[in-house]
């Protein structure tokens, strides 16, 4: 087994087991593995693959209703905003990708661990919803972190767990799958990334099968802040990486 292959597995299995208890961040927990030692184009694509398979385990295992008047404003703004991404994708080198991902890692998973304490947005409308969209369908070919955005951002409205579960897990499934079948059509997903895709959907079944029950028999919450609280970790190190190395 090569290393790469060692760290694809053990990235997949992480974010499989988060992604089951949440219904998001298997792009933001395997990333923060796979980022020391996966190829930054392979690793997009293996993020938006390995949060398409854990989906479609979570959609088969947790079932939340689809709460469509919720769901429709961030999916009309993820089709505008997969194919912004999509573009962007080749433009990506390691070091600014460390830069970037490590960026996003730090503001984003600090403001969703302060999130408890902020008031509930209620302003916007589903105007405000399409715009979030836009952006997790920005951030779903470059990083597979189409939920983050709208993970906040449902926290931020003040969504039942049922409600926040329903809208991640349907949105992402949608944008995931539309932004799999869009790396494939533009030949960033490509038949050699195969042996890749195989390890990661083996890696990640059993652990989201667990992350499913340990969802439906407790809160996440707590869980779910030591993961940010590690990848806030993990994103001082990355920038600290980059920094070193373009400097």
């Amino acid at each position: 087994m090569t290393t790469e292959i060692g760290i694809l597995a053990v990235g997949a299995a992480v974010g499989g087991l988060v992604q089951g208890i949440s219904g998001f961040a298997f792009a933001m927990v395997a990333m923060a593995i796979w980022v020391w030692g996966v190829d930054p184009q392979l690793a997009a694509v293996m993020a938006v693959f390995g949060g398409v398979t854990g989906q479609i385990i979570s959609v088969l295992r947790v079932r939340r209703g689809l709460h469509v008047h919720l769901l429709w404003p961030f999916v009309i703004g993820s089709a505008i905003g997969i194919p912004l991404g999509t573009r962007l994708l080749p433009l990506l080198d390691a070091n600014r990708f460390k830069l970037v991902l490590g960026g996003m890692l730090v503001a984003c998973c600090s403001a969703m661990l302060a999130s408890s304490r902020l008031p509930r947005v209620a302003t916007g409308g589903r105007a405000a919803d399409a715009a979030v969209g836009l952006l997790g369908g920005v951030m779903a070919p470059i990083s597979g972190f189409s939920g983050l955005a709208p993970a906040l951002w449902a926290t931020l409205r003040g969504y039942t767990k049922d409600e926040h579960r329903a809208v991640l897990q349907n949105f992402n499934l949608l944008v995931l799958s539309a932004t799999m079948a869009s790396l494939v059509w533009t030949g960033r997903a490509r038949p050699e990334h195969l042996p890749q895709m195989g390890v990661v959907a083996a890696s990640l079944i059993v652990p989201s099968v667990w992350g499913s029950k340990i969802y439906i028999g407790m809160s996440p919450t707590a869980f779910r802040n030591g993961v940010l609280w590690i990848l806030v970790f993990a994103g001082v190190t990355m920038l600290a990486s980059a920094a070193r190395n373009l400097l």
